[in-house]
């Protein structure tokens, strides 16, 4: 049977709640609770702020914040485990306190996953598509965790062909998922928009978008204020908004169905056009 992207099926998350892809696209709202993040670090660097910065996300239409404590931008400085959990792991307790909301946590670290969910968080997004620390998996088929599993280029040679890359790499993340014990209905998986792709990659990877739901998963993707959207608009990351948004029309329509961004407003308003119009499509 071929796989169709925009029919429902429900993405399983930890303490028992769930949440209904497909049909319509879905917002994830950034919140980095960093200082040197490369669009808006320093800006909820303190937890009341990144808080603040969240519950004003959900008003703006954002289904699940997503909530990171180290900056993922190239050359970005490491963090230690420890400063990374003082950083986030208050504001996921508190959210959790004042929001029935869904909370991801962006980290490759399984200690750290293992007390976001504890703290709270739905979903574990991992950058390093469980590579880096493969353990997370483990923590993710323990917990009932939603798990986001994205696709790198960095630290290792990449294949030339964009979409054979994506399937030379997530297959073996998704093998990882698998004899760990994670179910695949608790699987999304993310092509790693600007994690060390050119924009020529970066641009194949949205035009040959479709080629990745033969992973029959649903997709997850971030392009927002990335790089490759400054270099076809000519803008700096805090004017690239509204190319998101363009981003965000065009892989709905190819079937991407969470959307993670800075700013959500303006990708909602992108997203019930598409969706409307795919609706008009299938009427």
């Amino acid at each position: 049977m071929t796989y169709d992207p925009f029919q429902p099926s429900r993405w399983h998350l930890a303490h028992g709640r769930g949440l209904e892809l497909g049909p319509r696209g879905v917002l994830m709202a950034i919140i980095n609770v960093t200082p040197d993040s490369f669009s808006d670090g320093g800006r909820f660097a303190d937890p009341d702020a990144a808080v603040r910065a969240a519950l004003r996300a959900l008003e703006a239409g954002a289904e699940i914040l997503d909530i990171g404590g180290e900056s993922t931008r190239p050359d970005a400085k490491p963090v230690s485990a420890d400063e990374e959990q003082a950083r986030i792991l208050p504001v996921i307790a508190a959210i959790a306190r004042q929001s029935q909301v869904v909370i991801s946590v962006d980290t490759y670290r399984a200690e750290t996953a293992r007390l976001a969910v504890d703290a709270g968080a739905h979903i574990v997004n991992d950058v390093y598509g469980l590579q880096r620390e493969p353990a997370i998996a483990t923590v993710a088929a323990e917990t009932g965790a939603g798990l986001c599993i994205m696709h790198t280029g960095r630290d290792r040679e990449k294949l030339s062909d964009v979409i054979e890359d994506q399937f030379h790499f997530l297959e073996r993340s998704l093998q990882i998922a698998a004899d760990a014990g994670v179910a695949r209905e608790g699987i999304v998986l993310d092509p790693g928009f600007g994690f060390a792709k050119d924009t020529n990659e970066n641009l194949e990877l949205m035009a040959r978008f479709r080629a990745l739901h033969e992973f029959r998963r649903p997709l997850l993707v971030g392009t927002s204020r990335k790089r490759f959207v400054g270099a076809v608009t000519g803008r700096e990351a805090g004017g690239r908004d509204v190319g998101t948004a363009a981003t965000t029309a065009l892989l709905r329509t190819a079937g991407a169905a969470i959307f993670r961004v800075h700013d959500v407003a303006i990708n909602r308003d992108a997203l019930a056009v598409a969706d409307a119009m795919l609706a008009a499509k299938n009427s």
